[in-house]
C-alpha cells in the first residue's frame, strides 16, 4: 500500500482538493485498494474547520465530494506516509520543521511531479480557486503515473 499525505498550510483548500482529486484518480483506475490518501495542516489556524466553501464548491463542479473532512495538523508520526507532499515552498519548509529530515527523499512539492518547480496557486489569497484545481490535477495526475510504476 502507498501511503500519501498532502500538506498546506490550513488544510481547508489546496491539500483537500489534492487528498480528494488523488482519490477519485485512484478509484477511476480501480487502484483505491493500493492506496491510503489524506491530508494535514503545518498552521495551527484552521483545526476542527470543514474544506473551505470555495474549494468545496469547486470540487463539487467536478463531481467530488469531501464530506466529513476537517482540518488536522501534521503530526510527527505522519513520517510513516510514503510520500509527503506539500503545495508550496513554504509548506516544504514548515514540513521539514515539524517531522524532521528527510533522509528517505518522502517530502517533495506536488507540481515537481509535472516537471514544474512552481507552487500550487493559492487560492485563500486569489480567490481563483479554478486555477488551484488545475494545479492540483495536473500535479495529482503527473503523480499517480509515476507511482503506478511501483505497483
Amino acid at each position: 500500500m502507498i501511503k500519501i499525505l498532502f500538506v498546506c498550510h490550513g488544510n481547508i483548500c489546496r491539500s483537500p482538493m489534492a487528498e480528494f482529486v488523488m482519490k477519485d484518480l485512484v478509484e477511476r483506475e480501480g487502484l483505491s485498494h493500493e492506496f491510503e490518501i489524506a491530508s494535514a495542516a503545518t498552521s495551527t489556524e484552521e483545526l476542527g474547520n470543514p474544506v473551505y466553501p470555495p474549494a468545496r464548491k469547486k470540487l463539487a463542479e467536478h463531481g467530488l465530494s469531501c464530506e466529513g473532512k476537517y482540518a488536522r495538523q501534521l503530526r510527527r508520526d505522519d513520517r510513516d506516509y510514503d510520500y509527503i507532499v506539500g503545495m508550496d515552498q513554504w509548506n516544504m519548509r514548515n514540513i521539514s520543521r515539524m517531522i524532521g529530515a528527510d533522509y528517505d527523499g518522502k517530502i517533495v512539492k506536488l507540481l515537481t511531479y509535472a516537471g514544474r518547480d512552481d507552487d500550487v496557486a493559492d487560492p485563500w489569497y486569489t480567490g481563483d480557486f479554478e486555477t488551484t484545481y488545475r494545479d492540483v490535477v495536473e500535479g495529482c495526475s503527473a503523480m499517480l503515473e509515476e507511482l503506478k510504476k511501483e505497483l
